[in-house]
C-alpha cells in the first residue's frame, strides 16, 4: 500500500504499520462474525421524504464559466487550476 500511495517509509514503520493495520482487520473479522439481523438501520440514504424533511427541491442552475472556476483559485493558467507535481514517474 505504500508503494501505491508512493510513501517512502522506514523498516520501523513498516513494522508499526504492519501491526495497526492487522488490529484493525482482526476488528473487522469480529465485527462480520456478529448477528446484526435484528438491528434496524440508524439512517437511509432513499427514503420517503415526509412535510419535515429537510432536503431541498433540486432545481437546475445555471453553471459557472470557466473564468469564475477559477477566479478564487490561489495559482491559475490557461483557464485551469495551476497545483504542484505530485508524481514524478
Amino acid at each position: 500500500m505504500a508503494e501505491l500511495a508512493n510513501l517512502a517509509l522506514t523498516n520501523e514503520e513498516i513494522v508499526r504499520l504492519t501491526h495497526d493495520m492487522d488490529g484493525i482487520l482482526t476488528h473487522m473479522d469480529k465485527l462480520n462474525d456478529l448477528d446484526t439481523s435484528g438491528v434496524e438501520p440508524m439512517s437511509q440514504v432513499l427514503y420517503d421524504a415526509e412535510e419535515t424533511a429537510t432536503l431541498r427541491e433540486d432545481l437546475e442552475r445555471p453553471t459557472l464559466s470557466n473564468a469564475e472556476a477559477v477566479a478564487n483559485a490561489p495559482v491559475a493558467g490557461a483557464g485551469y487550476y495551476k497545483v504542484p507535481r505530485v508524481i514524478e514517474r
